[in-house]
């Protein structure tokens, strides 16, 4: 895969035709791997920027900063929303550490407990759903143009976003989206020191196709998630790049498997294969 077909999953379909533009542009100047390295180092000179230059920025550098290493040597269980999570026996996550992404919080009530990190950043996905995410008693983590939605205090804390493909293992620098949250919350379990984790409800497969990054509209229940209601009718999202996000996924396994630690898969009937496969209730009792 070339420069050009990576693209950032949080541009809307405008945004990102003109960043092909611009990767085309730069590839065919400078060579793909010339700009690339061009492009990681012009936002990290940004993100530095932020961080170091502005209050906004060190108060957020800081506030992630005391979540380095709270879990080191520990299991933690990253939470999909695909539809496998109906098949999954859920009760048995009552007691892990576990990373909520996007709307899995319309499953709380029937789990009887709340995630103990959630994550979001899609745009799309914070607008429409603000006053939820706000709501949420979890410490949230999402990326920085969403403060235009989330509030500043209590328990949010804001990722800046880094050009990739890479994997971050620092997120008080900034993280990769990846073009899928899965992967930023593996960054934060890096990040974290998590020794282990274990995946659920990462289905991989998608029933709605199309152009990635596509902005469309929900005309129905939805069959992409546990909940017809996650996107139902008339909810605006993007069409996922699969493609994409196995790149991060892959990046993911490396950087874990590089500091002896692992991520293993025990998602029911799953589509991704980067991940060894394991059964989650032998893996939890293990």
């Amino acid at each position: 895969m070339n420069m050009a077909d990576i693209k950032d999953a949080q541009d809307d379909t405008t945004q990102g035709r003109t960043g092909d533009l611009l990767r085309r542009s730069a590839v065919s100047l400078l060579g793909e791997r010339r700009a690339r390295q061009m492009a990681s180092h012009g936002s990290d000179l940004k993100v530095i920027a932020r961080n170091k230059l502005t209050r906004q920025g060190r108060v957020s550098s800081r506030a992630l900063e005391a979540f380095r290493d709270q879990h080191r040597g520990e299991r933690c269980i990253i939470i999909g929303n695909g539809p496998s999570l109906n098949e999954t026996p859920m009760a048995l996550l009552k007691n892990e550490f576990t990373f909520g992404l996007n709307r899995l919080y319309m499953m709380f009530d029937e789990l009887g407990f709340s995630t103990t990190y959630h994550v979001v950043v899609n745009k799309y996905v914070v607008e429409q759903c603000t006053d939820d995410f706000m709501a949420l008693r979890s410490p949230l983590f999402t990326t920085a143009p969403n403060r235009q939605y989330l509030a500043d205090g209590g328990e949010r804390y804001f990722l800046e976003r880094l050009t990739g493909p890479r994997f971050s293992g620092d997120v008080s620098r900034g993280v990769w989206e990846g073009a899928t949250v899965t992967y930023v919350a593996m960054q934060l379990a890096y990040f974290m020191g998590f020794e282990k984790v274990v995946l659920i409800g990462v289905d991989h497969n998608f029933v709605s196709k199309g152009e990635p990054h596509k902005l469309v509209e929900s005309q129905g229940g939805d069959a992409n998630h546990f909940n017809p209601g996650y996107f139902g009718k008339g909810f605006k999202w993007q069409l996922p790049d699969l493609e994409t996000s196995e790149i991060a996924y892959r990046l993911a396994g490396e950087a874990f498997a590089a500091d002896d630690r692992c991520i293993v898969d025990a998602t029911v009937g799953g589509k991704l294969d980067v991940f060894p496969k394991v059964d989650l209730a032998t893996e939890l009792n293990a």
